[in-house]
């Protein structure tokens, strides 16, 4: 196995991404290929004592920074001579030089090229950014968390098969209960989007549960929430924020007092596994599901042990076949419906 990790695409770029390549291809002994300006890349190498067998530099000289955006971000996504350390990592991954690509870079710029240069699975319209939320007894995968904040209801419907195989092939659920996003439980809840995705998700043979409100969601009721990325991303965004704003106040409670400090001492290995369960470092990487290709997107405050843990995310996902279960479930729960085009129709209509 071979995994594609972008070197410029975090924050601090390009040390988080070296140090966990070398630390991946000592785990896992197997190839990981850092894609970035080749004398800078080598240079962070050369101070670490790293298996020089199992890890590849491969030049790209331009990136794609958060400043790019509009046409000049399109045009470094697409064109065919880009050399850019997104364009020239998926172009690996897509000539069969390696399995997965990891970069904690653009979000934006993640999706567009890929888009342009994998295109999407057959059935597939729009790509789906997916974040594992943790919830009572476990964890929910929520999409889409960004990457299309209009969506049509066959959009949710592609989410929803997308995220129920992620679910039953990566993180080994054997029945993904799946649920829509809405404001109240009842059928005829939600948005004129909620109305319209619920009978195509009832009649859809997933293991649909109906509507769900947030209670439900973090109540763990649901092994996959579908939405749009509008409604994903404000999701997403404010549970991180509620999340450590609850973590700074019990912190600043527990040690105002002697007595409340001896027992956050008493406590410390409660706190210690409700923060990594609560840690996005944990996972590393959402996968953006629906490219015809593994890809994987990071936070770009990713330090290496992020970073680490997105390789591994993207190895499990590799491990597990998902992309060819995805391409197979797509057909089967789309095609008897009429919904699946050709996938040179889908990309030549106009947004």
């Amino acid at each position: 196995m071979k995994i594609v990790v972008d070197a410029m695409g975090s924050d601090d770029c390009p040390e988080p991404e070296v140090q966990a390549a070398v630390e991946a291809a000592r785990n896992w002994d197997e190839e990981i290929i850092l894609v970035g300006p080749a004398v800078l890349v080598s240079e962070k190498l050369s101070k670490l004592d790293y298996p020089a067998k199992l890890i590849r530099v491969v030049d790209a000289q331009d990136t794609i920074t958060m400043e790019d955006k509009g046409m000049k971000l399109a045009l470094k996504a697409k064109r065919r001579d880009s050399k850019t350390s997104m364009a020239v990592g998926i172009d690996l991954v897509k000539a069969g030089e390696a399995e997965a690509f990891v970069t904690a870079g653009n979000t934006g710029g993640a999706l567009a090229t890929a888009f342009f240069r994998m295109g999407t699975l057959d059935g597939v319209e729009r790509p789906a950014l997916t974040a594992f939320f943790p919830v009572k007894d476990g964890f929910c995968a929520v999409l889409d968390i960004g990457a299309n904040p209009e969506c049509k209801p066959e959009h949710i419907l592609q989410f929803a098969i997308m995220g129920a195989v992620y679910s039953r092939e990566v993180r080994q659920v054997v029945s993904p209960r799946v649920g829509l996003l809405s404001n109240g439980e009842e059928a005829g809840k939600g948005n004129q989007l909620v109305k319209e995705s619920y009978p195509l998700l009832a009649a859809s043979g997933l293991n649909f549960i109906g509507n769900v409100e947030g209670k439900e969601l973090f109540g763990g009721s649901a092994d996959v929430v579908v939405t749009d990325g509008f409604t994903g991303n404000i999701l997403l965004k404010s549970s991180e924020a509620v999340a450590k704003l609850l973590v700074d106040i019990l912190r600043q409670e527990l040690t105002s007092t002697i007595r409340t400090s001896i027992g956050a001492l008493l406590a410390k290995p409660a706190f210690s596994r409700l923060r990594a369960m609560m840690d996005p470092a944990e996972v590393g990487a959402a996968p953006l599901l629906g490219i015809n290709g593994l890809v994987f997107i990071g936070h770009g405050r990713s330090d290496a042990r992020a970073m680490l843990s997105a390789i591994r995310t993207a190895r499990q996902a590799v491990q597990a076949g998902l992309l060819a279960s995805l391409s197979k479930e797509i057909q089967k729960n789309l095609k008897s419906s009429g919904q699946v085009k050709p996938l040179a129709e889908l990309q030549e209509q106009p947004e």
